[in-house]
Order: structure tokens, then C-alpha cells, then sequence
């Protein structure tokens, strides 16, 4: 097993990578990769989460941040809250993940197009190699993009 297997995994640039959720399993091979931060912009309340994940990064010296984001009902600030993690740590090596690498490939987008002057046809790119964003997230893509 390697990072690479995790589901929905892309490797982005030398400090930054996302994916869907890991398993536990999983969790051991971001941890052994060299991972400053890991951000969840899933829910810790679902069949799909991984129980303690906070507390195995805790225990392995890793900054755990956790944004849940609604699936559903993204909002304005939990891209506000993204952003702002994302430019405090962006010296470091940083690993995000959701349930399916969606909410984080949009939210990796946005930030790409809004905090570093991305043209947008480049900052989708890699988010269209996981899905096509639905209503609900071209809703918020637009709100963001204002």
C-alpha cells in the first residue's frame, strides 16, 4: 500500500497533495510521507471517517485541521477558513482530504484562481479529473468566483 492508492489521490506539487478519505491504513503512509498538515474538509460524523483520525496525526507530530464542509450546503466561510490555513501554511507540506476528493478540488481551485492569480481554465483542470461540479457546487464556484 502507498499514498497513491488512497482513492481519488493527486498529487499536486512537491508540498501538496489531496484525496478522498483514507483508511486507516492509508492515514500511516500520509504520516510516513513527510505531511506537515493534513486538513479534513469531510465530516467526522459519517460511515466513511475514520475514527481518531485527529488524534493518530496528533500522535504522529502532524498538524491536524479539521473544516467540516457540507456536502450539500458549502459555505462562504468554510472557504474563508480554508484560505486562511491554506496561506499560513503554505511553506509547509500539506496533505487535504474529503470523503471523495470533491468539496477539496474545488476548494483548491478557488484558492488557486482567488489567492494566486490562476487563470481559471488552469485551475480546473485538475478538478475536472475527479468530477464534474454539480449545482450545488456551481452555485458556490460562482458565489467564490465574484
Amino acid at each position: 500500500m502507498t499514498i497513491e492508492t488512497i482513492y481519488n489521490y493527486q498529487y499536486l506539487t512537491n508540498k501538496l497533495a489531496t484525496s478522498g478519505q483514507p483508511t486507516e491504513e492509508e492515514l500511516v503512509c500520509i504520516a510516513h510521507s513527510g505531511y506537515d498538515i493534513v486538513i479534513n474538509l469531510g465530516l467526522a460524523d459519517t460511515d466513511y471517517a475514520v475514527k481518531n483520525e485527529a488524534l493518530f496525526f496528533a500522535e504522529q507530530g502532524i498538524n491536524y485541521i479539521h473544516i467540516p464542509v457540507l456536502f450539500d450546503q458549502p459555505e462562504h466561510n468554510d472557504f474563508i477558513q480554508f484560505t486562511e490555513i491554506m496561506e499560513r501554511y503554505k511553506k509547509q507540506k500539506i496533505f487535504i482530504h474529503c470523503a471523495a476528493n470533491k468539496r477539496v478540488s474545488v476548494f483548491i481551485a478557488l484558492y488557486r484562481i482567488k489567492k494566486l492569480g490562476w487563470l481559471e481554465e488552469k485551475a480546473l483542470i485538475e478538478l475536472h479529473q475527479i468530477w464534474e461540479p454539480n449545482k450545488v457546487w456551481q452555485s458556490f464556484m460562482k458565489l467564490i468566483s465574484l
